[in-house]
Parts: C-alpha cells; structure tokens; sequence
C-alpha cells in the first residue's frame, strides 16, 4: 500500500504516513512501530497526542509517541520467566537490569507492513521471528486502526505464533486533551475504573502485591485531577491499574477531561490491566506537533494491557499465546467535546 512519504530509516526501510478520518477524527498514522503520529478533533485545535513532525526524530527521542509495544508491553523483571517448564531470558533495555515494552528492537521500533487502506481505516502488519529479543516462537501481528461514529479511535490487535510465547501488546499514545502539549495535563480530571494498582519497586517492577486504592494517591475511582502534590512533589505515576483478572467484554477502563477545553475521552477495553503514566519524564529537546516544545507531564498514558510482569506471577492475568490460538484486544478511545 502506497501512503504519504514521511522519512527513512537508517537502514533504507520507506516510513509512509496513512490518513484515516471518520466520526470526527483525523489521524495520522504511520508505518514505524504502527504509530499513532497526530490525532484531530474537529472543532478542537491542537492535536490530542504528543509526536513528532518529522520522522528522524522517532528513532532516536521518542518515547513510544503512539506506537504499538510489544512483544510485551511494559515490564519484565530481569527480563527471565519460563513457559511450561523451559527458562528465557529477554533482552534487558531498562537500566540494564530488565526488558521494557519487548527490548531494544521491539515492535513499537520496526517497519511495519501495510496491508490494508481505507478512508476510515488501516491495517498494519508486523511479523518478529522465533528468538527476537530472547522471545521463543515466531508471532505475527495485526493491528488495526479503524475510525467510528461518534469520535472513536479504535485499535483492533490480534497475533498468532508456531511455539508458546507472551503476547501483551498495547498502544502507547500520549494524550493532551488542553492545548497538544504546551502545557502539562496535571489539572486534567481522571477516573480509573479500578479498585486496585500493583505497588512497584525503586526500578518499577511490581512487588507482587495487589493493593487497594482506597486511601491511597492512586485512588482515582472518583474523577479527580492527576495533580498530586506531597511536600511539593507530583507524585510519580507509572503504574499498573487493576481492572480485571483476565481478559474480558469491551468494558470502561478510563475517563479523562482537559482542565480547559472540557473535552472529554472515555477509554474502553477488553484488556485485564491499563497503566497509567503522567509523563514525568516526558521532556524532549526536540520539536513535537506544531513546533510545541514538551516538558515532562506534558502528556499523559492509557495503555491496555496484561499486568506488568506477570510471567513471573502465577496469580496476576498471564499473557502466554499458544500455537493455534488468537490474541485478540480490542481497545477504543472516545472523544467529545464539551
């Protein structure tokens, strides 16, 4: 499929940009990593995500602007687990200690084929095989952004593999809801439609403990501002939110609302965890979206997915994909205006 030139690896691979528009929306979407560039709403101005204008930035300064992570997204401890009996040990990206959103050369960093285009949708491809990033089997992965009535993104993913491996994808879009980006989302209103969140240690891996929001800063059940302050500190969201204990129907995980536009996002899913991160490390020395210069929480996360680590916790949702069946995820970001 032929979209619009947007740059070129270092490797020679062609990096095109899709439009696709329906409901309201108009995204940009292109080919490395199956990103979500720019997201509109019509009659808002600034674009609803953080990127970046030109493509030789990606590679290098972005932080998974938009892009479909994986073979696993977000964390694995030690980058080690073991699938019916037999140990691996994954590529360690993060602090050198551990595997983040699938190592080094993960899905949200490759070329991926486009196989199908429409007005209103695309269909992306990606295949990664057997041993990539320390992963057992090869897997091959459909992604599909497809437009819908009233302001809806929604994000189809689906992967099949020849041995057992993990598959726990997730899109790792950045929102501002305000102004694209200019200024920080710290006086957004969110709710999280959990009663739990998973404690993490100093490096960010889940301690194993399933702990109740109730009383704590991560209590969100209520929508509230993500502002957070403790001795004159933001407290630092990067965490996992329970939603379920296993994949399930299309249900709300997440509410958000800009402080001064009052648009509106719902995100829906069938995945069991969504992590929220405000961003704060966000910061870029690069040009973003209409030359705007991002500081740290200058967007916010909502990634669906299976909980972090959980290969290495027999009691959280598991993320193993066996030979002959389909992951399948399917997740919606809704927007209105006020």
């Amino acid at each position: 499929m032929e979209g619009e030139r947007f740059g070129k690896t270092s490797a020679g691979e062609r990096v095109q940009r899709f439009t696709i528009a329906g409901g309201g929306l108009t995204a940009k979407i292109i080919n490395w990593g199956a990103a979500v560039q720019d997201l509109r709403l019509a009659g808002h101005d600034a674009p609803l995500v953080l990127g970046f204008e030109r493509f030789d930035y990606y590679p290098q300064f972005s932080p998974y602007f938009g892009a479909i992570v994986g073979r696993y997204a977000n964390r694995i401890g030690g980058g080690r687990f073991a699938i019916a009996g037999t140990q691996y040990q994954t590529d360690l990206n993060f602090l050198g200690k551990h595997t983040l959103h699938g190592g080094s050369k993960s899905f949200g960093k490759r070329v991926w084929d486009v196989s199908l285009h429409g007005d209103d949708f695309v269909t992306l491809t990606l295949h990664s095989s057997d041993g990539e990033m320390g992963f057992p089997g090869a897997i091959d992965v459909t992604c599909t952004y497809h437009m819908k009535i009233p302001g809806t993104l929604s994000i189809e993913l689906t992967a099949t593999t020849d041995e057992p491996t993990l598959c726990n994808l997730a899109n790792h879009s950045y929102f501002n809801l305000d102004n694209g980006g200019s200024g920080d989302i710290l006086d957004h209103r969110l709710m999280l439609n959990a009663a739990a969140y998973l404690p993490v240690d100093d490096e960010l891996i889940p301690t194993g403990v399933v702990q109740p929001v109730q009383g704590t800063p991560f209590d969100f059940r209520l929508a509230r501002p993500i502002r957070n302050e403790q001795d004159g500190e933001q407290t630092l969201y990067d965490h996992n939110f329970c939603l379920a204990s296993a994949h399930g129907p299309l249900r709300l995980a997440a509410w958000a609302q800009g402080a001064e536009s009052g648009v509106e996002m719902e995100m829906w899913t069938t995945e069991p965890g969504v992590q929220f991160y405000a961003g704060g490390k966000v910061a870029r020395d690069r040009e973003g979206l209409g030359g705007r210069h991002y500081q740290n929480y200058a967007g916010f996360c909502l990634e669906a997915q299976v909980w972090p680590d959980s290969p290495n916790h027999a009691y959280f949702p598991q993320a193993v994909l066996w030979p002959g069946a389909i992951y399948r995820q399917t997740t919606e970001y809704r927007f209105r205006l006020p």
